[in-house]
């Protein structure tokens, strides 16, 4: 991996392998809310580099290619390149790919919901859908709520339960950039000219590092960029429950202004069939989302963040308050579990697994 960025190998490798000889011991403190880690050496080296800015790391490399590689990773951020932190989940992505890899869920990721309503039942549970729960009085007694919604939808279910402090924290929340999304159908693979992206599950598309780092800017600022960063995913390759015999799949997006309804497809289209000539003659069929309309489907995507809230400095361990406990809201009972908590969006599923601890510390335990 690391003779992969010639010149700049020596720099990766500076940067990347102290974290990665040192996941196992710090893992769980970096996926948990801020207190003082197990390892505190290993954890302050890790929070040197993952406090920066991307913009700050971006300067260790004398490549392009090298600077470009990293700028895809920082996309992940859905902050501006230049803001400290933007490099902590890039990092973290990073390290995971190298500890792990990104595995793909046969069939998609519905198999994973599939499998944990399963479990959940077998253990007796019940799960109701297409209930819409606009106030805490639509809910049956119980000793505690688990509530997995952003805060914006917590003050609608919640509010009058709530300390005007904490509603007033609430308010105070800050949203991120939103995103703009394309689903398509493919006639065959996406043609694309590097043979190591044919045979990448995950693809970050920008051109220079120079060009990802203004898209997101512009995107923060309100503005939409003609040559945005896109995160593109082409799990058929690996996966043939995704598509019909001898067709494929793929799905992209980009950040947009929170909120925007502007259609991005010729922009995203556009990036792909740049670095893929002929993608666009394999299209048979496109699905698009903008903001609005992924807030349709799902509430907590408030103004098309997918994230839960801005990964900014001040809201990358506190998140959504800054509580001793931020999974406990003001309310006896009442808990957050959703991506508004540390450590934040992503396929870990900590923030949920870190609320029903203290759940059950404070209510069924005391």
């Amino acid at each position: 991996m690391y003779a992969a960025f010639g010149e700049d190998g020596a720099v990766y490798r500076k940067l990347m392998l102290p974290i990665i000889e040192s996941w196992e011991k710090i893992r769980k403190d970096v996926l948990a809310p801020f207190h003082f880690p197990k390892h505190p050496i290993d954890m302050a080296r890790f929070g040197w580099r993952a406090l920066s800015s991307a913009s700050t790391l971006a300067k260790r490399f004398h490549s392009e290619k090298a600077r470009a590689f990293w700028g895809g990773l920082a996309l992940h951020s859905q902050l501006p390149f230049d803001w400290l932190a933007s490099s902590a989940i890039g990092l973290v992505l990073l390290t995971v790919g190298h500890k792990r890899g990104w595995p793909v869920a046969q069939g998609g990721s519905q198999s994973i919901a599939n499998a944990l309503t399963s479990y959940f039942r077998s253990l007796g549970g019940k799960i109701e859908t297409d209930r819409p729960v606009k106030s805490l009085n639509q809910l049956p007694s119980s000793s505690a709520v688990l509530l997995d919604v952003t805060p914006v939808r917590l003050l609608e279910i919640a509010g009058h339960r709530l300390s005007s402090l904490y509603r007033w924290q609430l308010g105070k929340y800050r949203y991120g950039m939103g995103v703009f999304k394309i689903d398509w159908a493919l006639a065959d693979r996406i043609p694309f000219r590097s043979e190591e992206a044919k045979k990448s599950g995950t693809i970050h598309l920008g051109g220079s590092y120079i060009e990802m780092e203004t898209a997101e800017r512009e995107a923060w600022s309100g503005k939409h960029s003609k040559q945005p960063g896109v995160i593109l995913a082409q799990q058929s390759i690996i996966d043939s429950n995704r598509a019909p015999l001898g067709k494929h799949t793929g799905w992209a997006y980009c950040h947009v202004p929170l909120g925007s309804v502007i259609d991005m497809t010729a922009a995203i289209e556009g990036q792909v069939e740049r670095v893929a000539p002929g993608f666009r003659e394999r299209i048979l069929a496109r699905h698009t989302l903008n903001t609005e309309e992924l807030e349709q489907l799902n509430a907590n995507y408030s103004g098309g963040d997918i994230g839960g809230g801005a990964n900014n400095l001040s809201q990358l361990f506190t998140r959504p308050a800054l509580r001793s406990a931020p999974y406990r809201t003001s309310a006896r009972g009442i808990y957050l579990c959703s991506s508004s908590t540390p450590p934040g969006g992503g396929v870990h599923g900590m923030c949920g697994y870190h609320a029903a601890n203290r759940a059950l510390k404070e209510v069924f335990q005391s």
